[in-house]
């Protein structure tokens, strides 16, 4: 097989930019491990920026995200007994984000891929990159029989960060920066009324919790809990009484609670590697980062790698010009360490952290203090929180 793009990964930073791409008549492949089944099974974030809703209307997948997504002008911040509201679109001049369930979009880029024909190669095995220094790239992998293998131009890993294509750099060439959180976010996905018509981020002595949703129907809840935990050692009725024990006492009292449809224990971490690009493989997404979910920085990062992406191969194939495909890592980058910086700032001001000292406390607490009482800072977190400019 011969094709312009090989898009390896197809979540939804490969299945949108292999939409994009075939919108302007560009040819691509997009190979998952996975069935799409499986695909469409994982629980992710719901909470969009402006930037990635015009996005997903760019790819002409943004009907029903438009039509069902909920746009949200603010959230909460809750401490003390009390919460206060953060007026995104007051202090960025009248953006705001979108709540839509990844699995809905995801869904939404598996329909519009079928109706133009997209190209989706599902259950590949054993894949492996080849010649990504050279000006004929090429990819193998299995469909369990045959050895398949896919010429191309370049090569996209959008694969996650546990695929093949960060592995597919050498490790002099790699430089891979960690922080690991000694704590989770154990999340139940629950068929009740959100308490909020909002997000509330609750800090307590008790730890972090969050409360989220998907619909006027379907709710999402999050606490803190230690590495130690599993999800398995929490019962239902635990963990409405311990959620309840970390909000104002007005939210805890109209919480709905119910029986959970999914739960499961996230670890935090953040991570970044450098550079994006080598050769002819572009890293896309999980690939190259991890994002904390607190202030929901890790699909909308991977949004901004495909737009850069996007406009980068449009450029090249169209106009001859590759700027955009040779400032691409450093390009990606900058946008990538402001939204980390962002992510670990919004996790250690609302949690609670085992290690820190009294001194530290002390400055956790000036630090939303300080939160609320600058304008400043208020638009500085609102700024953040909708999405920097691509």
């Amino acid at each position: 097989m011969k094709t312009k793009v090989g898009i390896i990964g197809g979540g939804p930073s490969g299945l949108l930019l292999g939409q994009l791409l075939d919108l302007i008549g560009i040819d691509n492949i997009v190979l998952e491990k996975h069935s799409r089944e499986y695909v469409l099974g994982r629980i992710r974030a719901g909470v969009l920026e402006h930037g990635f809703a015009e996005l997903m209307r760019e790819a002409q997948c943004g009907d029903r995200m438009d039509a069902e997504g909920e746009i949200h002008d603010g959230f909460y911040i809750a401490e003390g007994g009390n919460k206060r509201r953060v007026d995104l679109a007051g202090h960025t001049g009248g953006n705001s984000v979108m709540v839509y369930g990844q699995t809905e979009l995801t869904r939404d880029l598996y329909e519009a891929r079928e109706k133009m024909d997209g190209n989706i190669i599902h259950n590949v095995e054993d894949v492996k990159l080849h010649d990504l220094k050279s000006d004929a790239p090429h990819i193998t992998y299995s469909d369990g029989t045959d050895t398949i293998r896919i010429d191309c131009d370049y090569i996209i890993g959008a694969d996650g960060f546990h695929g093949v294509s960060r592995k597919s750099i050498p490790a002099d060439v790699l430089v891979e920066h960690e922080k690991v959180y000694p704590f989770g976010w154990l999340g139940v996905l629950s068929r009740t009324k959100p308490v909020s018509p909002e997000l509330i981020y609750a800090k307590s002595d008790r730890g972090f919790a969050l409360c989220s949703l998907r619909s006027q129907v379907l709710s999402r809840y999050y606490i803190q809990v230690p590495l130690t935990e599993t999800a398995a050692d929490w019962s239902d009725d635990a963990f409405w009484t311990e959620l309840k024990a970390r909000l104002p006492k007005d939210v805890a009292d109209g919480l709905e609670t119910g029986p959970s449809i999914e739960k499961s224990i996230a670890p935090l971490r953040s991570f970044v590697a450098e550079p994006m690009r080598y050769g002819s493989l572009f890293l896309a997404g999980d690939a190259a980062h991890i994002f904390p979910p607190t202030g929901a920085r890790g699909l909308n990062s991977a949004g901004s790698d495909i737009y850069y992406l996007y406009h980068a191969l449009m450029d090249h194939y169209k106009d001859g010009d590759d700027t955009g495909l040779d400032s691409y890592s450093e390009k990606a980058l900058a946008r990538i360490w402001k939204a980390q910086r962002f992510s670990w700032w919004m996790t250690t001001l609302l949690h609670k952290l085992p290690d820190n000292t009294s001194y530290e406390n002390k400055l956790q607490q000036t630090d939303m203090d300080y939160l609320f009482s600058s304008e400043a800072a208020l638009s500085s977190l609102a700024e953040n929180y909708v999405g920097l400019p691509f």
